[in-house]
């Protein structure tokens, strides 16, 4: 749950949101211009908050499919482990800039010109973000979506692209809420985002290695004993 949230995070922080975050919001609010989104800022917050709603319908969706797949595949869940380990190791390579794949190079967003009417609309262009397969976002999204699909429990793995979602979607409400502030953080920020996608790409790869050793199984029941049993109890 941790990785995965922390997983949203940096997909929030990619080269490939980042930096469209403004026009995001401009192109949900009809707003032109910073100022005239924030005097308008209870409006872009519900926006904001309608098409996070939009795009974690999506992940949520794909989380419960790659689930329901690995449950099928129950009897070679060892080797979808194994399989699966591997693949993300390939992602965190590729984010790392040590491969070079050009399937994930190309993108696959939904492009839209102009937003439908009304807050349903705001809804439909975050399930348009969430169905796109961008480069900084597919090998992360994809990586998530490979450990759901080794959980046994359609929970589990429902809850893991819910973590995701909101690793994802609490920066962007906060966003909305203070562009401003945004603006002035992202411009110091910068020079630091190749920096973000090397993390991301290592935290792949260490992923991918315990997934592949095994270890990651080990590790959760590891954790579990560590929790306090009335804690336990109650998730």
């Amino acid at each position: 749950m941790v990785v995965a949230f922390v997983a949203g995070l940096l997909s929030f922080l990619s080269p490939c949101v980042l930096p469209l975050v403004p026009s995001y919001l401009s192109f949900l609010t009809g707003a032109s211009g910073v100022t005239e989104l924030g005097s308008r800022r209870h409006l872009a917050l519900l926006h904001a908050a309608l098409f996070v709603a939009g795009f974690s319908l999506i992940f949520i969706a794909l989380g419960a499919t790659a689930t329901e797949l690995g449950r099928l595949l129950k009897d070679e869940q060892q080797w979808l482990q194994r399989v699966g380990g591997a693949l993300i190791i390939v992602f965190g390579l590729y984010a790392l800039g040590v491969l070079r794949i050009g399937v994930l190079a190309r993108e696959a967003r939904v492009q839209l010109a102009d937003k439908p009417l009304g807050y349903l609309g705001s809804v439909l262009v975050g399930v348009a973000f969430g169905a796109g397969w961008t480069p900084c976002i597919g090998p992360i999204l994809g990586s998530i979506l490979l450990v759901a699909s080794t959980r046994a429990d359609l929970g589990q793995g429902l809850a893991l692209l819910a973590a995701y979602s909101l690793g994802l979607a609490i920066p962007f409400l906060v966003a909305a809420w203070a562009l401003e502030g945004f603006l002035a953080w992202f411009g110091r920020f910068r020079r630091y985002m190749g920096w973000v996608e090397r993390a991301a790409g290592a935290l792949l790869v260490v992923v991918g290695l315990l997934m592949l050793t095994g270890s990651f199984t080990a590790i959760s029941g590891w954790m579990q004993r560590l929790t306090p049993a009335f804690l336990r109890s109650r998730l």
